[in-house]
């Protein structure tokens, strides 16, 4: 792998895991209802794609504008594998040591969100009541699950990675 790129790709995956740690913290000392606003995950998400826009362009022009696909796929994957890792390894931390009855304010935070948006939607009571009695037997805070949801996690920066490879890699030459 080239020097760049390994480089570039771990300092922005810790720069963007220790934000992502430093945001989650941020949230869970201000108001833990803020886990739930629509307009925060969108905003959050925008940083994340904005720091891996820097990162392509910083490693594109680092590499005299020759990147492959490959090289820009690569680049951010390897930072966003890092960046999970962080975030997640904070996560776990925050609420299966430090503070683990967070994790159930949080859930039942979640389950209360959930209800009243079905409800909205029209979702019959049943359907609702349904849902509920599910996220109640669940706990998405533990360490296992947290651990299953990085997957998930890696796999939208994967998608992500693939569409800004697409437009931060090189034009072939004309010879």
């Amino acid at each position: 792998m080239n020097e760049i790129i390994k480089k570039n790709g771990i300092t922005y995956g810790i720069v963007s895991g220790v934000l992502g740690a430093l945001i989650t913290a941020s949230i869970y000392a201000i108001d833990l209802n803020l886990f739930v606003k629509w307009w925060l995950g969108i905003a959050i998400i925008s940083v994340y794609l904005t720091i891996g826009i820097v990162l392509l362009y910083k490693t594109k022009k680092e590499l005299k504008g020759v990147f492959s696909f490959k090289e820009a796929f690569t680049t951010y994957f390897l930072s966003a594998v890092i960046a999970t890792l962080i975030s997640i390894g904070f996560n776990i931390l925050l609420f299966n040591v430090i503070d683990p009855s967070a994790k159930d304010t949080l859930n039942d935070i979640f389950i209360k969100s959930t209800a009243a948006t079905l409800e909205k939607f029209g979702t019959p009571a049943a359907a609702i009541n349904e849902t509920v009695i599910k996220m109640q037997e669940n706990n998405p805070y533990s360490a296992l699950e947290q651990l299953k949801g990085s997957v998930f996690s890696i796999a939208g920066s994967a998608f992500f990675g693939l569409i800004l490879a697409l437009f931060f890699k090189s034009k072939p030459s004309q010879e």
